[in-house]
């Protein structure tokens, strides 16, 4: 399996080169680049599309006219915030934690602009935390151990530290961390580098069907249903660059409908496998369905879920503050290209 560096170099090319194809045959200005961030895919799309034409060449319909994308790969939403306020990406992959952070700590004036994706959500996947059964029957058997997150300061490690602590366990004194990639958790749960390890699809169905694994709890036992991923950049260069974001958008969900669709599904696990260089058969029990992540066919965020997992946080005391957050969410742009679509 390559790794996220080495996925990143080639979805960096493929970009530059799918840009040069469209650009070829389009004309008026050159397409504005978005440099977004993502972490995993196929939760995230953004390492998807430079090659979704391969696939569906009509789909991406404003792909290389108006913009083009290129793929930034980063573990978490703490690594994820930074990058977004020095100016290395351009739209970030953040949970309500880092963008609160970013607002009220940071100072920097930032907006969240579409859903990628929520967890938790009844009837949809939920990222879990496994550990080997024969050593940990309980949260309090934890105690000692080392715990295995995407990165700190993301949703999934503060749903570990509360968990955790209402067993009367803290972080640094009683257990430990690790930063280990979603794609190297479940390696890492086996190898016994770690004791309890946060599986995404497809790792948590491959936990499954050995009986020397379970779950322990859920990020959604904690903190119940999450806006875990939205696309978020800074207010002036949204506003600069609307036009392009809204064809963004309305590309988005063109492709989610695609990916949904039963007779296009097929295709868009091909593109999945092609870019994770994983075999099909790795997605087609859960990719795209209700055993997935929840994706908002419109790319809409749920404000009122969003606002619900910021008080919650503040509560917890993960978060030191809490704001009012639909000041700092704009619909809007989802709004026009959903409403573009027939």
């Amino acid at each position: 399996m390559q790794s996220g560096m080495e996925i990143m170099t080639i979805l960096r090319f493929l970009a530059a080169v799918t840009a040069c194809v469209f650009f070829s045959q389009a004309s008026g200005a050159e397409p504005v680049k978005l440099r977004i961030q993502w972490s995993a895919t196929p939760g995230h799309p953004t390492p998807l599309m430079p090659l979704v034409p391969k696939y569906a060449p009509e789909l991406l319909q404003h792909y290389g006219k108006s913009y083009v994308v290129e793929p930034m790969f980063m573990g978490g939403g703490g690594a994820a915030l930074t990058a977004l306020g020095s100016g290395d990406v351009d739209l970030a992959s953040i949970n309500p934690q880092a963008f609160v952070l970013g607002l009220m700590e940071a100072k920097l004036d930032i907006r969240a602009i579409g859903q990628q994706l929520s967890e938790g959500v009844p009837g949809y996947h939920g990222s879990q935390f496994w550990v080997r059964a024969d050593e940990v029957k309980t949260v309090a058997d934890l105690k000692g151990k080392t715990i295995g997150v995407s990165a700190l300061g993301t949703n999934i490690d503060a749903a570990a530290r509360t968990m955790l602590a209402k067993h009367g366990l803290q972080a640094g004194k009683d257990y430990q961390f690790v930063e280990i990639r979603f794609t190297a958790q479940l390696a890492a749960l086996e190898s016994k580098r770690i004791d309890a390890a946060i599986l995404l699809q497809p790792f948590n169905l491959q936990a499954r069907k050995n009986p020397a694994y379970k779950p322990l709890f859920s990020v959604a036992d904690v903190i119940g249903a999450q806006e875990t991923s939205s696309w978020i950049g800074k207010t002036e260069w949204i506003a600069k660059n609307r036009a392009a974001l809204v064809d963004f958008l309305e590309d988005n969900i063109r492709m989610r409908r695609w990916m949904y669709d039963a007779k296009s599904r097929p295709d868009a696990l091909k593109l999945v496998a092609e870019v994770t260089k994983q075999p099909v058969e790795n997605f087609e029990s859960y990719a795209f369905t209700e055993s997935d992540f929840y994706r908002e066919p419109n790319c809409l965020i749920d404000v009122a879920r969003f606002q619900k997992n910021v008080d919650d946080l503040h509560e917890l005391k993960i978060l030191p503050m809490t704001t009012k957050i639909a000041a700092h969410i704009d619909n809007s742009l989802a709004k026009e290209a959903a409403a573009r679509i027939k």
